[in-house]
């Protein structure tokens, strides 16, 4: 698409929607242009600009660019351009697509290079690639989150760009191209640029006719994606089975693809109901797998089950409280040590088997709590299990 191709930023102030990272004041604009990048991680949605980035990164630092993708990169190109660069004053600049997809070998590749800064890696996915990429990766390199681009700032863009090239459209269609693009630029224009050709003025019609269904996610009416996300989460947490299931039937008559709606009611069933009823995981378990197979019109059955099988459970954030907890104190320098008798190989471990289930030994050098039961249906049945097992009469 010609549009998104003349319209791709060539200077750093020229991306928008980023400026928690790229603005004046921000720590990837500032490490940028005192040319101290680190290797670094890019991962955010789709068309919200990390390949972008990577290339005006190449373009500020005056970087040769090399643009790989980890589905099919070969090692063999990788050390090739290595050894060209292994002497050179001017060390190039590595952008690999689908960063997530690497092997553990090809990360191993690439991991002397990035000690030895033979090239600059910048590495981007839809995906977090932190948690793909190995602890050695990880200790060299810094994670940029980019978030989607939003409404206004789409919708700025948007009129920039009519009024450059003359496109006559409706309000209609201009709140269409914005809404059902999900802040995703790119699509945007590739939708805009493809209605153009077919007649002007560009109308909604013609837009619907291309893209009958927002992309990514659910609704191009007035309520956005996320607040009917949103509001069908809350209901099912409050246990309102109509409004649960009206906000389900929003998203999708508004196209919301049946794996991400699966998806965000398997977090719920842990994060709201958790073992109040730890049945529901499973049920959400097996919801994701069959509408991954079955897919629209008969996918909305399953997820309608489970919505009202998760709004009826009693619920408890116990869980999810508890590793909240736990990863606040780690995150405030409450590290730690293994005691001793925990570690590997330890002769003073006492094995609570050869005890009757349980026998009284530390398992953390500070007695901290974390986890609080609520009590809420099936909790009590494990708080009693607890008890009993630290009574030895279970």
């Amino acid at each position: 698409m010609l549009l998104a191709l003349k319209y791709r930023p060539a200077t750093l102030d020229d991306i928008v929607g980023q400026e928690a990272l790229l603005g004046p004041e921000a720590p990837l604009r500032k490490l940028i242009e005192a040319d101290a990048l680190p290797h670094l991680f890019l991962y955010g949605p789709p068309g919200c600009g990390k390949t972008t980035l990577a290339r005006v990164i190449a373009s500020t630092l005056q970087r040769p660019f090399y643009e790989l993708n980890g589905t099919t990169l070969k090692v063999e190109a990788l050390r090739k351009i290595f050894k060209e660069y292994t002497h050179a004053l001017q060390k190039p600049l590595i952008f690999i697509d689908e960063v997530h997809r690497l092997s553990k070998n090809q990360q191993e590749v690439l991991l002397p290079y990035m000690e030895s800064y033979t090239a600059l890696i910048i590495g981007a996915s839809t995906e977090n690639p932190y948690y793909s990429m190995t602890a050695a990766i990880r200790s060299r390199s810094h994670l940029f989150a980019l978030k989607s681009i939003e409404s206004n700032t789409m919708a700025k863009q948007l009129e920039r760009i009519i009024a450059k090239e003359g496109f006559l459209l409706n309000e209609d269609a201009k709140t269409f191209l914005v809404s059902s693009s999900d802040g995703d630029l790119r699509a945007m224009l590739n939708l805009l640029e493809s209605a153009s050709l077919i007649g002007s003025p560009v109308t909604l019609k013609t837009l619907k006719s291309i893209r009958p269904h927002a992309i990514q996610a659910g609704s191009s009416e007035a309520d956005s994606h996320y607040d009917l996300t949103s509001a069908m989460i809350k209901s099912i947490r409050g246990s309102d089975i109509d409004a649960a299931i009206y906000y389900l039937a929003r998203l999708i008559s508004g196209g919301e693809p049946p794996e991400f709606l699966a998806r965000r009611l398997a977090i719920l069933a842990s994060e709201d109901i958790g073992n109040a009823n730890p049945h529901a995981l499973t049920l959400a378990a097996s919801t994701l797998t069959i509408v991954k197979h079955i897919g629209y019109p008969e996918a909305r059955i399953p997820l309608a089950q489970l919505a009202v099988y998760l709004a009826s459970s009693p619920k408890s954030n116990s869980a999810y409280e508890a590793i909240n907890a736990a990863q606040k104190a780690i995150a405030d320098s409450e590290i730690y040590p293994v005691p001793e008798h925990l570690k590997t190989g330890s002769d003073t471990y006492l094995y609570p088997h050869n005890y009757g289930g349980w026998v009284a030994q530390s398992y953390l050098e500070k007695n901290s709590v974390f986890y609080h039961s609520k009590g809420s249906g099936f909790e009590k049945n494990l708080d009693a299990w607890l008890e009993k097992i630290k009574e030895g009469t279970i």
